[in-house]
């Protein structure tokens, strides 16, 4: 019996991982909007890093299979995580105190098209015109949801706020195309402990010097709850998610699957912050997702298909 053609079969473990990924990246960003009422920015990224550091420890271990670590790739993983980690946190938190869930959103809808640039350039990755389709597709539709808002929607946005954001839709490209690289030589779960411990390293004199004025007694309860949920969903589970998958999938490809990012975003600014949604922004997200499905289905899609568990 011949072998299935490799371009036939959909990898749905690894897509559902990236698609979970930055769906849960989406539900922190709106969430987050609420940590940056209670923490300054500085110290809130250092006990974000500080907390998931103490869960990651045992992923710091290198297994006897792997490789020792190189210069090369010490270099990638301090470049992951200073922009993948600290500028983006510091860029999207900053961001975020300028502007509304909805409007990051809209923004953050250009890391598709950012990542595929990107991957040609520094990877050689060849981009087929059906996911250079699909990635457009997916960028006009949540690009469309700017047209639907009303004016009120953009009230407490200033350009400030949304040209940070925009340096974090740089930073969230280099940091998946970096990624990429990375999965080539390590596993997953060791990749994300280690870039989270360079985050921690960043961040600590800034953490410190914000700590020693802030009042840590009259932080609710349950900010210190959605403080360990943004630990954890943000340093430990998107990032051994989004690895593993990247793991299996083109850097252009998986790129596309930012797109949840926003669409989660949009539903935490809906359901717990208040904000509202049209029926042509619903209609804009949907023709985003049918992006998504152009740009991951296999090239012959008249073929048997077989499910696969990477």
């Amino acid at each position: 019996m011949s072998r299935p053609d490799p371009s036939s079969v959909i990898p749905w473990v690894a897509y559902a991982s990236l698609a979970l990924s930055t769906s849960l990246v989406g539900s922190y960003v709106g969430l987050s909007k609420l940590l940056v009422l209670v923490f300054p920015v500085f110290l809130l990224a250092w006990l974000r890093f500080g907390m998931a550091a103490v869960f990651m420890l045992p992923w710091l271990r290198r297994a006897p299979h792997e490789p020792r670590l190189d210069g090369r790739t010490r270099g990638l993983l301090f470049l992951e995580s200073f922009l993948g980690n600290f500028l983006f946190s510091i860029c999207l938190l900053y961001g975020l105190r300028a502007s509304s869930a909805v409007v990051a959103g809209v923004i953050l809808a250009g890391i598709p098209a950012a990542v595929a640039l990107l991957s040609r350039i520094v990877l050689g990755e060849r981009i087929a015109p059906r996911v250079a389709a699909g990635i457009a597709l997916s960028v006009a539709g949540i690009a469309l949801v700017a047209l639907g808002r009303s004016g009120d929607a953009m009230a407490g946005t200033s350009t400030w706020g949304a040209l940070l954001v925009l340096g974090a839709v740089f930073c969230e490209a280099c940091y998946v195309v970096i990624g990429k690289r990375l999965t080539q030589d390590l596993p997953p779960r060791r990749i994300s402990a280690l870039i989270n411990l360079w985050g921690l390293v960043l961040v600590t004199p800034l953490g410190l010097w914000q700590a020693m004025s802030f009042d840590f007694a009259a932080v609710q309860p349950g900010s210190w709850g959605l403080l360990l949920f943004y630990a954890l969903a943000a340093s430990m589970v998107t990032v051994w998610l989004w690895m593993h998958g990247l793991q299996h999938v083109p850097a252009a490809r998986a790129g596309v699957f930012m797109v949840f990012l926003p669409v989660a975003t949009a539903l935490v600014g809906l359901l717990w912050l208040g904000e509202s949604i049209s029926l042509l922004q619903a209609l804009a997200y949907a023709l985003a997702l049918a992006g998504v499905l152009l740009a991951t289905w296999p090239d012959s899609p008249t073929r048997p298909q077989r499910m696969t568990a990477l």
